[in-house]
């Protein structure tokens, strides 16, 4: 886990709102030399951020960024502490790596992360300050078998927080995808360590993309969505607030009825209902009309057998290739 240093900081700071900052201005507020602001450029560029250079007119960023502001975010939330970084490898891996630590509903966000996950091992994809990039703590006293159907109460906690906000057309993908206009928009990853007939340690991770640089949606192996894309202005920590607090409500009411109070909202925004789709599950692909889920989150998938449910595996929509 990497903090930038009290300079870069603020040199970051100064150059978020997208416009020309010169060298003069840079050296006065940072108190450094000429050569010295070359290098803490090069040590901002170093993390991906695209920084223009002109002679007479100075430095600034390709597009304004909204950093994480760990003050902003304590205003707007309570309870469990709240930790932000610069670069991480991966919020869930350290959070793993550290589950005596936590408190219930404590949070690691980060600007960027090197070596993020998705489902399956995937790389997940992580510009410096362009995503929602969060991991959170909980704790299930009943068991690992009480997580059944968790990462579908999370998706719909995400997604109704979002509308709540003002974002439209958005849907879910069982069992842990949110897609906005049929495009790939966020992911949750949930992890556990659980002993038999013991506790249940839980680290859910979540990342959204906010604005991502063209350059790399082109390098995605699948299409995705931004937020940036709707008319919808939303300050990044308030949002950031916004989806922690409600993700913190929806694990206590979890613990409580299970994914019952969830189920409503899930049906509403499925986006596979009753449509062909192929499932993937380990080396088999399995053909059917989906279902839909039941009351433990299991996906239903209708073929020549019946009706039958599916607790893991991944499902695309059905191709004739």
């Amino acid at each position: 886990m990497k903090q930038l240093t009290s300079r870069q900081q603020l040199l970051l700071n100064m150059l978020a709102d997208g416009a020309f900052h010169s060298g003069e201005q840079i050296g006065s507020r940072l108190g450094i030399s000429r050569a010295a602001i070359s290098q803490q450029i090069k040590n901002l560029r170093q993390l991906g951020l695209e920084i223009f250079s002109i002679t007479g007119k100075g430095y600034r960023l390709n597009s304004p960024l909204q950093l994480l502001n760990p003050e902003l975010l304590r205003q707007h939330l309570h309870g469990a502490p709240i930790h932000t970084c610069a670069v991480i490898d991966s919020t869930n891996q350290y959070m793993m790596g550290h589950l005596a630590r936590w408190q219930k509903g404590e949070c690691l966000l980060a600007e960027m992360q090197t070596a993020g996950r998705g489902r399956r091992g995937r790389q997940w994809h992580s510009p410096f300050g362009s995503q929602f990039i969060m991991s959170m703590y909980w704790r299930l006293d009943a068991g690992p078998v009480a997580a059944m159907g968790l990462s579908l109460a999370i998706g719909v906690a995400v997604v109704r927080t979002l509308e709540a906000l003002g974002y439209q057309g958005l849907s879910l993908k069982w069992p842990n995808d949110i897609y906005m206009a049929r495009r790939k928009l966020a992911g949750i990853l949930v992890e556990m360590s659980a002993a038999v007939g013991g506790l249940c340690h839980l680290v859910i991770g979540v990342g959204i993309n906010l604005n991502l640089p063209e350059e790399v949606i082109l390098r995605l192996d699948q299409p995705c969505a931004h937020l940036a894309e709707q008319p919808v202005t939303v300050e990044r920590n308030y949002l950031s607030a916004a989806i922690i607090d409600a993700l913190r409500e929806a694990l206590t009411l979890f613990e409580q009825h299970g994914l019952t109070p969830f189920l409503m909202d899930w049906n509403r925004l499925d986006m596979f209902m009753q449509q062909p789709v192929k499932l993937l599950l380990a080396d088999q692909v399995i053909q059917g009309i989906y279902c839909g889920i039941d009351t433990q989150g299991n996906m239903l998938l209708q073929d020549k057998e019946g009706i039958r449910q599916f607790v893991g595996g991944e499902i695309s929509l059905r191709a004739d290739i």
